[in-house]
């Protein structure tokens, strides 16, 4: 999952709001390198980001979700907004990625109403405070059981589990300590058949441990790119998509022939 930032404010550094072209030039160099579905944000959940408004958020995607629609790639949208969701669903988007786990009961039901896939995804708190000291008493149980409760909602709002993914939210409301232990329980963290998004590439968690900035992350991201993998992930959602797909292909190279 190639990532598209639309906002000002992105953690990352590579926001590309303003000038949709140039956005949409992003996308495309995405969709070359190898991206499997490009996933499209507008709204920023970095930590301490101010939420933008409705006319915001669809101002900065309808342009660029419009034209990489026609390319015929699977497109994702990174929204808690109903009335966004159903504006990229009627733009040509075939899933939605929600860091709230489809919160907003509008939101539940303008998924369950189309035949979208959805991306739920664990966060502890809002973007706007959620390192502000996040604590866990167990925090790979706790984020299996709401993973777990999120998916059954889904369930029972019509939505077939062959629609779900789901997402620990690396970052989201967690420290370092909390993000590895996750990590090391990837493969337990999804209910029976759901699979797993990793979303790692360029985050803080990979600066504490290798004292670099965000713009020296590529190495860091691409090992837990792997890693995830290797523990079970089926989508990893990276901002490198090239050297991740490079580094993917020798890790199948190497694999193959293995016992399952």
């Amino acid at each position: 999952m190639g990532i598209v930032n639309l906002t000002p404010d992105s953690f990352s550094g590579d926001g590309l709001t303003g000038d949709p072209r140039v956005a949409v030039g992003h996308a495309r160099r995405q969709w070359e390198e190898g991206a499997d579905i490009l996933d499209l944000g507008a709204e920023s959940a970095r930590p301490g980001a101010r939420p933008a408004s409705l006319a915001e958020e669809l101002a900065r995607l309808l342009p660029v979700l419009e034209a990489v629609t026609g390319w015929g790639i699977p497109v994702s949208v990174d929204t808690s907004k109903p009335e966004v969701m159903k504006a990229a669903l009627a733009a040509g988007a075939v899933m939605i990625n929600d860091i709230t786990a489809l919160a907003n009961p509008d939101a539940l039901a303008v998924v369950s109403a189309s035949d979208c896939g959805i991306c739920l995804m664990h966060m502890q708190g809002e973007p706007r405070t959620m390192q502000a000291g996040p604590v866990y008493g167990d925090v790979v149980a706790e984020v299996a059981a709401f993973l777990a409760n999120r998916v059954a909602l889904c369930r029972e709002a019509g939505i077939a589990e062959s629609r779900v993914v789901v997402d620990p939210g690396f970052g989201f409301g967690k420290t370092l300590e909390h993000n590895l232990a996750l990590m090391r329980a990837l493969d337990r963290l999804a209910p029976v058949g759901i699979p797993v998004l990793a979303g790692i590439s360029r985050k803080s968690m990979l600066g504490t441990i290798t004292g670099r900035p965000v713009g020296e992350r590529l190495a860091s991201s691409v090992a837990a790119a792997l890693l995830a993998v290797e523990r079970g992930a089926r989508m990893v959602r990276v901002h490198d998509v090239a050297a991740t797909k490079d580094a993917l292909a020798v890790l199948a190279a190497f694999k193959e022939g293995e016992q399952p």
